[in-house]
């Protein structure tokens, strides 16, 4: 569950990445500089999310850091959003958010997550 939550999440960055990247291309911009370094920096978002949701996968025990990190940004993110009254906003961006924090910490995903990959344990 916590690989497809963070994989969607890294889908969803990419698609905005590809709308910032639209929008840079159709949109009177201030800064260039700053649209460009925007796109680079959700692009690079989107790819370290990936890494995470593939590798959290197969078991990697570094993954429930990288994971745990980023849905505590998005709850940082989601609760000003639900006091300023955009519900459905913090409402997408934070109930998965505590799900994943919340499984991240489960007996099975901790003992899922102590192997090293590839199928062995460590000792």
């Amino acid at each position: 569950m916590i690989a497809s939550v963070v994989g969607l999440q890294a889908l969803a960055l990419a698609v905005a990445g590809v709308v910032f990247t639209f929008a840079a291309f159709n949109q009177p911009s201030i800064s260039i500089a700053g649209a460009v370094f925007l796109i680079v920096l959700v692009f690079a978002l989107a790819a370290g999310l990936a890494a995470v949701s593939v590798n959290a996968f197969k078991g990697f025990r570094w993954t429930r850091s990288a994971a745990f990190v980023w849905q505590l940004l998005m709850v940082a993110i989601a609760v000003p959003a639900l006091l300023n009254g955009s519900t459905l906003t913090g409402l997408v961006m934070g109930v998965p958010a505590i799900a994943v924090i919340y499984y991240l910490f489960t007996p099975r995903v901790v003992a899922y997550s102590l192997r090293t990959g590839g199928g062995q344990q460590l000792l």
